[in-house]
């Protein structure tokens, strides 16, 4: 950022302060400076099984009444969700993804200095929003490639914290805890603390991997998505459900018209195809191991995931798992890696097509032997 900018008077002085940054550099941004685009896209976690064809046909049809606004209470996608979880409607807030989810409960709950609390090399777009709300992050190591919910209670209750961030299924690990283990870490919570607990693969993970809902314990806020399983990232659906107090309060900051008709169309229908899903959950278990077979092939260990992607530890550090995923993108396989030692010694894939990971198998060689030689 340059000076002029960072100097600029119009600015409050916390937005001054902050430096100009974005969470993911977008693959359209690397296949802009590469100058032709990627072979396989297996960075970000998409579904590239792609939506239900009735989602589509249901975004279609919507398209001829984009004129019109979208319905700002998310009224009968909310209904649907809330039937779907056993919950009632006013405990369901529907927003553009988790993204912007966490942005509402953020600016709902922290202000200057307040204590929040989440594991070094987590979802980074969190603590974008804290420290764009003038919070103080504290991170916990992850243990064993696992988030650690006992580290971060005791954090949580060392600093007072507000808020605690874990998700389950951890992005980027892909590890996962038992809604034993997640209910245990709820009860522990400091008076006054809340849990934010992002499922957004949930749909991905077996079962006993989240608690129960129970929306009458104010302790926690669940956040999903339909941006993974249901393969509609680019349309930014997501919702959180929580006791109908918290998320009443929603409604005094979020974005009452950030959700289009069509977007809201497709993820009321994807909603209502099951036998879709399965199809996806299904692909992406084959994909996980046939991505378990290409670490196996090459000498290296994958972490068993229980979400769309798989993480594989390519032995030795930090700097050389950067080599090897800048040798991918050379063969144009687009994949991304934690940025926090010790999981900074891996590199992150995506499920993908049969096709996207044969060209995975036929790369990763040459992108290790590339390294080694660095």
């Amino acid at each position: 950022m340059s000076d002029s900018k960072q100097n600029d008077p119009r600015l409050t002085p916390l937005a001054a302060s902050l430096p100009a940054s974005v969470p993911f550099v977008g693959p359209e941004s690397q296949e802009r400076t590469r100058g032709t685009p990627f072979a396989a896209r297996l960075g970000a976690n998409e579904n590239v099984f792609g939506p239900s064809p009735k989602a589509i046909q249901a975004m279609q049809d919507a398209a001829k009444d984009a004129w019109m606004y979208g319905d700002p209470e998310s009224h009968d996608l909310r209904e649907a969700l809330a039937e779907k979880h056993g919950v009632s409607p006013d405990e369901i807030v529907v927003g553009a993804g988790i993204d912007g989810l966490l942005d509402s409960i953020v600016r709902l709950t922290v202000t200057q200095g307040d204590a929040v609390v989440t594991s070094a090399g987590a979802y980074p777009t969190f603590n974008y929003h804290v420290t764009g709300y003038g919070g103080t992050l504290h991170t916990v190591n992850y243990t064993a490639d696992f988030e650690d919910p006992d580290h971060l209670i005791a954090k949580a209750h060392e600093v007072g914290a507000k808020l605690v961030y874990l998700s389950n299924p951890d992005n980027p690990m892909g590890t996962y805890h038992t809604a034993v283990t997640l209910q245990q870490m709820i009860q522990s919570l400091p008076k006054g603390c809340l849990l934010i607990l992002d499922e957004a693969y949930f749909e991905l993970a077996p079962p006993g991997a989240a608690p129960v809902i129970n929306t009458l314990e104010s302790r926690v806020i669940r956040m999903r998505t339909f941006s993974k399983a249901y393969g509609l990232a680019g349309a930014r659906v997501g919702y959180a459900i929580g006791h109908k107090t918290l998320i009443s309060a929603f409604d005094r900051v979020r974005n009452h018209f950030g959700m289009s008709r069509v977007s809201q169309a497709g993820a009321l229908a994807a909603l209502h195809d099951d036998d879709w899903l399965e199809q996806v959950q299904e692909n992406v278990e084959t994909a996980r191991q046939t991505l378990y077979q290409i670490a196996a092939d090459n000498g290296l260990a994958a972490i068993p995931s229980a979400a769309n992607f798989v993480a594989i530890d390519c032995g030795q550090d930090g700097t050389f798992a950067r080599a090897v995923l800048d040798a991918l993108l050379e063969h144009g396989i687009f994949v991304r890696m934690p940025f926090i030692a010790p999981q900074d010694r891996c590199i992150r894939i995506s499920c993908g097509t049969p096709d996207d990971l044969a060209k995975v198998a036929d790369a990763l060689p040459k992108a290790l032997a590339a390294a080694r030689k660095i």
